[in-house]
């Protein structure tokens, strides 16, 4: 099991933040937005990094700083970002990153990235809670496009279903808390994460 060639890498960041009532990429830790530091992480390890948005958060001053990729469809969730990345670039694998987890570390991606499999459309790890793959830190190769394209066209546009149905490479994550994301205002106990700058 090899690496690809080319990763990219993708932060997810075109959700509506409903349940949390304020954007998540914004979110503060430690002085620095979620999604500047999901962005940093993931630069020391790919070769190049976008920010997926949706059109109409796309001129707002933090997703500005970055590279984007602007969602192409609409009401698809995750998955409009994940296919928007496929069809701006499907020669290279992306390394797909949600901006809401705020204990991923160095150690969770390089694994990832050491693991990936050749053999398998998508490398994600398992969750801890229930062993499901864990849709939004993996690898997607260029030949996942096809698997993701044949589950749409069923309906199905949850990413954990899709890679519950596909050929996925799972793996055990090396540190058991860096998956762990913010969805409300109650996950945010205790954490030192802040609403603003």
């Amino acid at each position: 099991m090899t690496a690809p060639e080319s990763v990219w890498g993708l932060v997810l960041a075109g959700g509506r933040s409903r349940r949390m009532g304020s954007d998540k990429a914004l979110l503060v830790q430690d002085g620095e937005t979620q999604l500047s530091r999901a962005v940093a992480l993931l630069a020391e390890h790919v070769d190049r990094v976008f920010v997926s948005t949706r059109a109409d958060q796309a001129g707002d001053a933090e997703r500005r700083k970055f590279e984007q990729i602007v969602d192409r469809y609409e009401d698809m969730g995750p998955l409009a970002g994940i296919l928007s990345a496929m069809d701006s670039n499907n020669e290279v694998s992306w390394l797909i990153l949600a901006c809401d987890l705020p204990n991923i570390d160095d150690t969770t991606i390089a694994c990832l990235l050491e693991q990936c499999s050749a053999d398998h459309p998508v490398t994600a790890y398992k969750s801890v809670h229930d062993d499901l793959p864990e849709p939004l830190c993996a690898i997607y190769r260029p030949e996942s496009r096809a698997v993701i394209l044949s589950f749409v066209e069923k309906g199905i546009i949850c990413p954990r279903k899709m890679l519950i149905g596909a050929d996925t490479k799972l793996l055990t994550q090396p540190n058991p808390g860096a998956l762990h994301n913010i969805n409300s205002p109650e996950d945010l106990a205790g954490t030192g994460i802040e609403t603003a700058l």
